[in-house]
C-alpha cells in the first residue's frame, strides 16, 4: 500500500461538473493499493498517516500532526502510485491491484479511517475525479507499506 500525502491549504475532488467533496487546511492523499495489502496493512497505513509529524509548530519545525492542528484529509484511491517505468518509457500497472480487489480495499481504508478520524473527505473510486488542491509548502511524503513494514 501507497500513500502519497500532500500538506494543503484547501482541496477538492470533482466529478460531472460536480463538487463531491471538498476539505479546507489539512491533507490530500492518494491511495493506492497492491498484492498482498489487507487490513492489518491498512489499519498499519492509517496510523502512520494520522501521527505523522508533518504540520509546523511555532518555531517552524514540523512537530504536529494532523490531529494536531485539527486538519482535514482528503482522500483519494490512485493507481498510478504503483507505475513502473523501470523499461521504456510507458508505465506498467502491473503491481498496481486490479479495480475489483482494490476497491473492497479502498472501501475498508475510508471506513476505517472514518472511524479513527472523522475530519475526513473521499474522492468516488473510479470515477473521472478533477483534484483542485493549494499544496501548502509545497510538502509531500510517500508513505510505502512495504518499506515501512520491514
Amino acid at each position: 500500500m501507497r500513500i502519497l500525502v500532500q500538506l494543503c491549504q484547501r482541496g477538492k475532488v470533482v466529478v460531472d461538473d460536480k463538487v463531491v467533496s471538498e476539505i479546507s487546511h489539512g491533507e490530500v492523499v492518494f491511495v493506492g493499493f497492491t498484492e498482498g495489502d489487507d487490513e492489518k496493512t491498512i489499519s498499519f497505513m492509517i496510523e502512520k498517516l494520522l501521527k505523522l509529524r508533518i504540520f509546523a509548530d511555532k518555531e517552524g519545525k514540523t512537530n504536529l500532526s494532523v490531529f494536531d492542528v485539527r486538519g482535514s484529509i482528503l482522500a483519494i484511491s490512485q493507481f498510478t502510485l504503483y507505475a513502473d517505468v523501470r523499461k521504456g518509457n510507458r508505465p506498467s500497472f502491473v503491481h498496481a491491484l486490479g479495480h475489483e480487489k482494490s476497491k473492497p480495499l479502498y472501501d475498508l481504508f475510508a471506513d476505517l479511517l472514518s472511524k479513527r478520524y472523522p475530519s475526513c473527505a473521499f474522492g468516488i473510486f473510479g470515477a473521472d475525479m478533477k483534484v483542485d488542491f493549494v499544496n501548502d509548502g509545497p510538502f509531500t511524503i510517500l508513505l510505502d507499506s512495504q518499506e515501512l513494514l520491514r
